[in-house]
């Protein structure tokens, strides 16, 4: 199967370029709501499955445990870009824990906030494994073990070496929370290797739009479960900021949206989101991998599928129709939504 243009960039009123992809909507009962190209062919779904890996980390009693804040559960759920908030919110659930960095096994990598970055340069400072962007949901796992470790008699920080491999007992319980959110059967999905050295698996865009739609509806799913994606969701409606950082996508329209819209990116153009008042869960890819096409097409459903404010509408808008200039300040062209994905939107209400 072909699948269709979903956004579009312009130049001097021409397409310059087209991104394919496709997109699932799916109700909590996994009634197909709006389809558009292949949603059946499994898809690395890479960082924006973060909340529903995280929810052991509320389910087994670590986050009760240590009081993990809402800023913490945010950031289990998170891409940061690595900011001193982000960096200090990650050491503090380490720190609880009595660990260090050490305890996290995510690799290290530079801020991506360009400004934090710059500082650290300039005053000599070297990047640590806090400032990866799953550093959050990293340090969600090291509770996890821990939890594990102490019902068990083990010795936490041994026990939890070497909890991103598959086989480790916190990495089969995330596997299992994945695979009962999304209805898939991981063990018979393709597996590879995120960028964060956990296990990533090829999931349909249909399944994983399930599971969003259990994550913001809570239908179908055991009250100890529903009660977990309810406490992360309304965490990252507290802490937006948490989810990813200064002038990001997902952390400004959380701000404006509040619980309305849970939305995460994963790597590779990939977004999912949960819209709690419809009952219904998001799931699509961009072919290409498009970062920036991938924002607009989330963009595009969020205007279609729920009631804006003048404010909100406007900050959508600077996503699914954006205005590109160039560095003099003259309008160069733009990025807009397609007006195939925004019919099948518009069909879907």
């Amino acid at each position: 199967m072909t699948n269709p243009v979903l956004v579009e960039v312009l130049r001097g009123g021409h397409v310059e370029s087209r991104h394919s992809g496709a997109l699932a909507i799916v109700d909590a009962d996994g009634g197909l709501v709006c389809a558009l190209g292949d949603i059946a062919r499994p898809i690395f779904p890479r960082s924006a499955v973060k909340a529903l890996q995280a929810l052991p980390l509320v389910e087994s009693g670590a986050a009760e445990r240590w009081r993990l804040s809402d800023a913490e559960l945010a950031l289990a759920c998170a891409s940061h870009s690595g900011e001193p908030e982000h960096v200090a919110t990650a050491a503090g659930v380490l720190s609880r824990l009595g660990l260090d960095v050490n305890a996290l096994e995510c690799g290290t990598h530079w801020p991506t906030r360009e400004p934090v970055l710059r500082g650290m340069i300039a005053r000599g400072e070297q990047a640590t494994p806090l400032h990866n962007n799953c550093s959050g949901k990293h340090s969600g796992f090291v509770c996890v073990a821990c939890q594990m470790a102490l019902a068990s008699g083990r010795e936490p920080a041994e026990f939890a070496r070497g909890y991103i491999g598959a086989d480790h007992p916190v990495m089969r319980e995330v596997t299992a929370a994945m695979s009962g959110m999304t209805g898939v059967d991981l063990e018979q999905a393709p597996r590879a290797t995120d960028g964060c050295s956990i296990p990533t698996y090829g999931i349909p865009l249909r399944g994983l739009a399930l599971g969003f739609a259990r994550l913001g509806s809570g239908q179908g799913l055991a009250p100890v479960r529903a009660a977990a994606a309810r406490r992360l969701r309304q965490a990252a409606a507290e802490q937006p900021f948490m989810v990813a950082g200064s002038q990001r996508f997902d952390t400004l329209v959380m701000q404006a949206l509040g619980e309305r819209l849970f939305c995460k990116i994963g790597a590779e153009g990939v977004y999912c989101a949960a819209l709690p008042e419809l009952g219904l869960g998001l799931a699509l890819k961009i072919d290409d991998g498009g970062v920036r096409a991938a924002e607009a097409a989330m963009a595009a459903a969020a205007e279609a599928l729920l009631q804006l404010d003048e404010a909100q509408a406007r900050l959508l808008a600077g996503y699914s129709d954006l205005l590109m200039k160039n560095w003099n300040g003259i309008e160069v062209g733009g990025v807009r939504a397609s007006a195939e994905l925004r019919a099948a939107l518009s069909a879907s209400r």
